[in-house]
């Protein structure tokens, strides 16, 4: 027997659980569904929000033949196979070409799919989980348009879940009777993915007799609400986000995006971002907070997880709740920017290593004053090459610290 989520599988745009920024009314695919037209098109998003169900709909509304093709395990020669049938018996109008996780495929492989497409007999429609603009050949890209998929809220999934339960009862199963708050414990716990929340009523279908618990159902929606690939596009997401919130001062947003790393398993991840946070966007604010995150992460990566998550979140909290300075950042990238521009030039001959015999036939360091030889241990002379002369990178920042910095400097290099 097909699975459950094939057998109840939506037959019009209508009855596709969410993505109504694509298939509302007044949505673009809902438009190309009536128009009867098909583009090529590349569909991204997580799995298990119908990607595969919209392309199928799509290919009946345009009466084409849908050909179905995973790149986890086809070659170049399936690809073949498939054009092959365009204009035959099989495929008199053309046929829509499916080509699932196309980020499977190398640029030859991808490149094999361009000569099809261009002479308007093959409808490709690729399918994708990662970032589009990362994995596909720029020319496929260029040919198609991009259309981003949602995960489903769990107000989207529910819905599902209801019509689940009464379909198989429907097939002729034994009705169930559902502890309070079961239905909505699967729509959360799916991580808006439409096919593990069906898959959760198949198997409590199967498992269970007359009544399901919460406690039955946690057990086989497990852990599927946290969505985190390591090696995949969300993991890039949750970093990004987990650093603007840090710089954002969110603390309850930056220990929620902690969370997701921590539950995927990513000790380093979170490590790195925390330390580049409290350099970046803490820095010269608070300086002392570079050698506590510091040695929050050590303590973290000594401790390994469950345990790990204490000192980090102490840090998490310490960065998000701090004053914020960017000028430490801003300077450096100024000061590189000037190198790459201009080379740097020569270092001034008083600034140059004296320490050898014959320097000062060179002229090195012979006007150099030692400034602690000097009243507040200042003394203004040239440091910076002739060629950058007069340059400034570092601004005071408006935080506290910096400008007590600034207050002292302000006062001695205009005593006189």
């Amino acid at each position: 027997m097909q699975p459950l989520a094939d057998r109840m599988r939506p037959k019009e745009l209508s009855e596709v659980a969410g993505q109504r920024h694509l298939l509302g009314e007044t949505g673009l695919l809902s438009a190309i569904a009536r128009s009867g037209t098909i583009p090529n098109m590349v569909f991204y998003g997580p799995p298990g929000i119908g990607k595969t169900t919209v392309a199928d709909i799509l290919a009946r509304h345009a009466g084409k033949t849908l050909v179905r093709i995973n790149a986890t395990t086809a070659g170049s020669g399936e690809i073949r196979d498939a054009i092959s049938q365009t204009g035959t018996l099989l495929a008199p109008d053309g046929i829509l070409l499916y080509i699932d996780e196309i980020q499977y495929f190398n640029k030859k492989q991808q490149q094999t799919l361009l000569e099809s497409t261009e002479n308007g007999k093959t409808t490709l429609i690729s399918s994708t989980t990662e970032n589009p603009y990362f994995y596909i050949y720029p020319a496929i890209l260029s040919r198609s348009t991009v259309f981003e998929f949602r995960p489903l809220t769990p107000e989207e999934v529910l819905p599902v879940v209801e019509h689940a339960f009464a379909f198989v009862e429907a097939e002729g199963a034994a009705p169930l009777h559902r502890a309070e708050g079961v239905d909505h414990y699967i729509a959360a716990s799916c991580g808006g993915d439409v096919r593990k929340a069906i898959n959760a009523v198949e198997l409590l279908t199967l498992t269970c007799r007359g009544n399901v618990s919460l406690e039955e159902a946690a057990s086989v929606t497990q852990q599927s609400a946290v969505r985190y690939d390591r090696d995949g596009d969300s993991h890039f997401d949750v970093m990004s986000a987990f650093q603007k919130s840090l710089r954002g001062s969110d603390p309850d947003a930056a220990l929620h995006y902690l969370a997701r790393l921590l539950e995927g398993g990513d000790l380093a991840s979170a490590c790195r971002r925390l330390m580049v946070t409290a350099a970046e966007d803490v820095g010269l604010a608070y300086p002392q907070i570079l050698p506590i995150v510091k040695a929050c992460c050590d303590m973290a990566r000594d401790l390994g997880l469950p345990e790990a998550r204490i000192p980090l979140a102490d840090a998490v909290i310490l960065v998000a709740t701090s004053p914020k300075s960017n000028s430490g950042v801003c300077a450096i990238d100024a000061a590189l920017s000037d190198l790459r521009k201009t080379g740097g030039g020569e270092i001034p001959a008083h600034l140059r290593d004296a320490h050898y015999s014959g320097a000062a036939k060179l002229g090195r360091g012979l006007t150099y004053v030692y400034p602690h030889d000097c009243p507040d241990h200042w003394i203004r002379q040239q440091y910076l090459p002739d060629l950058l002369r007069g340059a400034r990178y570092y601004t005071f920042g408006d935080n506290r610290t910096e400008q007590a910095a600034a207050a002292y400097w302000d006062k001695i290099k205009n005593r006189t």
